[in-house]
């Protein structure tokens, strides 16, 4: 089966407010064939720049510094995967913070892969990515806040090229010090448990 498709067409387009004391650049989707899809794609990348927004408190009476970004992980296949990104210094907090969400899309529907999308429906993926997680933390000598539990079930995450990337917020697992925290784990050493038809499968597959 071919998964040959044309990269998304993306713009930037930014947010300026409160004498430039906040900057925010997110993506924006052109060119699509399916209108509806192109909408869909963009009202899910905009709530989601004004959700991390107003948790950073841009809606708030207290003066706050805030600027936002973008990563485009994935753009291939049919598969878009990005993060958007916000920090944020509200006065007179003792230092900054910053979130990162990750979204992936299907670009033919439009519609948002959730995490659970990637596995097959019977796998237990929050078993398996929990074991593999805590083995990179032992092996990577990471500081925890606590005991690591395992991931959530709607854990944040991206797709890039043939790897799913689990994160962390700060302060979710640890130090603030240590800054997110990001978890490679390569398609193959998932494969047995993915979805073929989902986004991991695709990306899996061969040219």
């Amino acid at each position: 089966m071919s998964f040959v498709q044309n990269p998304v067409r993306i713009s930037t387009r930014r947010i300026t407010a409160q004498d430039n004391m906040v900057t925010i650049d997110y993506p924006v989707v052109k060119g699509l064939e399916s209108p509806a899809a192109q909408h869909r794609i963009n009202m899910t990348i905009a709530a989601s720049v004004n959700m991390l927004m107003r948790e950073q408190g841009f809606y708030g009476k207290q003066k706050t510094e805030m600027l936002g970004w973008y990563e485009i992980k994935t753009n291939e296949r049919g598969i878009l995967s990005l993060t958007i990104g916000n920090y944020a210094f509200t006065y007179p907090s003792a230092h900054g913070l910053t979130i990162v969400k990750g979204l992936t899309f299907d670009v033919k529907s439009g519609y948002s892969i959730e995490l659970k999308d990637l596995f097959k429906p019977e796998a237990d993926y929050v078993k398996v990515l929990s074991g593999i997680v805590e083995q990179q933390i032992t092996d990577r000598n990471i500081d925890l806040l606590d005991e690591f539990k395992g991931i959530r079930p709607d854990q944040d995450f991206y797709i890039a090229d043939k790897s799913l990337v689990l994160f962390f917020q700060l302060y979710e697992i640890t130090p603030y010090y240590m800054g997110l925290q990001y978890f490679p784990i390569s398609v193959y050493q998932i494969q047995d448990i993915i979805a073929e038809e989902g986004a991991l499968g695709i990306m899996a597959a061969g040219d």
